[in-house]
């Protein structure tokens, strides 16, 4: 269970509301920040076996899926899930198209290989949670292979307290939120940062 069900509910109905113009709104921030550059270096490093990705949305990632790895494209809102199963059609990619909760994910121990998330913990209710279950899904030696946008260092950051309740509130994502602290704290060891877009959107590798 969800550690506030009043808070995933909001988000099932935000991201219901928002699926079919999410990737028309979203367009001009992925070509402006890098986001697509960036997902090819991510799905360049998944492996063979069992793939879980997290959050997967319209299904902006399902271009870039290899071949042979098993993939499993998960997300809370089933509107969300139906634009990318249009595109699976359209790529001919054989994925699985799952409905559930980040912070209550309906796997069990230790199924995957790799888990994929890309601009996923700025939203999830809990993010603490959520890297917790990613953590349980993962296979001892798996990777987590994470595209997040954070609070960023200075004076930007404090910038970004300021305007993180107008965001959250009209769009749903929150802009100031520490995930590299808490990537830590759910017991994943970051083992490769990279920086996409100065430091407040970067490449995380962890296991």
């Amino acid at each position: 269970m969800p550690t506030s069900p009043e808070g995933t509910g909001r988000a099932l109905r935000r991201w219901s509301r928002q699926a079919r113009l999410y990737d028309r709104l979203t367009a001009p921030m992925e070509r402006m920040l890098g986001f697509e550059r960036a997902r090819e270096w991510i799905f360049a490093r998944v492996p063979k076996g069992r793939v879980l990705e997290v959050g997967a949305g319209t299904g902006r990632n399902i271009a870039h899926y290899p071949a042979g790895p098993v993939i499993v494209a998960s997300d809370l809102s089933p509107g969300m899930l139906a634009r990318a199963a249009e595109k699976a059609e359209r790529a001919g990619g054989a994925c699985r198209l799952v409905v559930t909760d980040a912070e209550d994910l309906a796997f069990r121990d230790r199924a995957f290989d790799a888990v994929v998330a890309t601009c996923v913990f700025c939203s999830v209710p809990d993010p603490l949670r959520g890297l917790r279950e990613v953590r349980r899904v993962l296979k001892n030696g798996g990777e987590v292979l994470l595209l997040e946008h954070m609070r960023p260092r200075g004076w930007l950051g404090r910038l970004f307290d300021l305007v993180d309740p107008i965001v959250n509130r009209v769009m749903g994502p929150h802009v100031n939120r520490r995930t590299l602290d808490t990537i830590r704290e759910a017991g994943l060891i970051v083992v490769e940062e990279r920086s996409v877009f100065s430091d407040w959107i970067k490449l995380i590798v962890a296991r």
